[in-house]
C-alpha cells in the first residue's frame, strides 16, 4: 500500500502537467491525481466550498492545502530544488499556466487561487480517497 502525506490535484489533460506529476515519483510522500478524478472534485469542494480549476496540493502532515502559486512554490522546494528557481515558478506562475495551457491547447485559464489554506475538516475526511485514488494511478505502482 501507497503511504502518502500529500497529494496533488493538477490538470490531468495536461500533458505538460501530467508530465510534471510523473516528476513527482522521486518524492515518496507525495500522491498526484488529476482534477478531473471524483475524488480530487470532491476534495476541492470539502476545501474550497467549489472546485476551483487550480494545481492544489493537499497535504494532511502540515495541516494544509496550497494552491496555485504557493502549491507550485511549495513543490520545488520539496523536489530539493534552489530557492531561486522556487520563487522563479512561485513569482512567474500565471506565465508559465498561460503558456502551458496555449501550448497543450487546454480551453480555460487556472483560477485565480494562489494562497495556503489551512485544511478544512471536510477535505481532511476526504483524503484518504484522494490517496486510494492516487495509488490507483499507473505511476504510483512503480513505488512499490
Amino acid at each position: 500500500m501507497v503511504d502518502y502525506d500529500a497529494v496533488l490535484i493538477y490538470d490531468g489533460e495536461c500533458p505538460y502537467c501530467s508530465v510534471a506529476a510523473r516528476a513527482l515519483r522521486r518524492l515518496d510522500d507525495i500522491g498526484a491525481i488529476s482534477w478531473y478524478d471524483d475524488a480530487a472534485q470532491a476534495a476541492l469542494e470539502a476545501q474550497f466550498g467549489e472546485t476551483p480549476f487550480a494545481m492544489v496540493l493537499v497535504d494532511t502532515r502540515r495541516d494544509r492545502a496550497y494552491a496555485g502559486r504557493s502549491a507550485a512554490e511549495e513543490l520545488a522546494d520539496r523536489a530539493g530544488t534552489p530557492g531561486i528557481i522556487s520563487s522563479l515558478v512561485r513569482d512567474n506562475y500565471d506565465r508559465i499556466a498561460t503558456a502551458v495551457g496555449a501550448a497543450s491547447g487546454r480551453g480555460r485559464d487556472p483560477d485565480d487561487v494562489h494562497d495556503i489554506y489551512p485544511l478544512t475538516a471536510a477535505a481532511r475526511e476526504q483524503f484518504d480517497a484522494l490517496v486510494a485514488a492516487a495509488a490507483d494511478r499507473p505511476e504510483a505502482s512503480e513505488r512499490k
